[in-house]
């Protein structure tokens, strides 16, 4: 079994708690579902919010999706001139036998535009 990780990013509406919690669950749940990823494989999951997502922790959403004994961290992505405002990221490490470059990497609403070649 080989180590893998699975990127992702979404565009959330507006900074509230619940805008956070449900878009960061949406996120994380079609990322795990795209590569058939049972929870037990799940290594860790780092998420990064951009700096004006203040609300609520991602982390937070994968907890309630039952994820209590994966351990998840949070952070803030870098503040860059121009990028795009009320992006949360992901990016999961799991135990996949699926080869690296068949591995979905899963970008919804206006984070498509992060990565065009990959966007679900």
């Amino acid at each position: 079994m080989a180590v893998r990780a699975i990127r992702g990013a979404i565009q959330l509406d507006r900074d509230d708690p619940d805008e956070v919690l449900r878009s960061t669950a949406e996120l994380l749940s079609k990322a795990l579902h795209a590569n058939e990823i049972d929870t037990d494989a799940l290594i860790s999951v780092m998420f990064t919010a951009t700096r004006d997502i203040t609300s609520e922790f991602p982390a937070l959403a994968a907890r309630q999706l039952g994820l209590g004994d994966v351990p998840l961290m949070c952070a803030v992505e870098m503040d860059v001139v121009g990028s795009m405002p009320r992006v949360v990221r992901l990016m999961a490490l799991v135990e996949s036998d699926t080869p690296r470059k068949y591995i979905q990497h899963t970008y919804l609403r206006g984070a498509t535009a992060l990565r065009v070649d990959l966007a679900q």
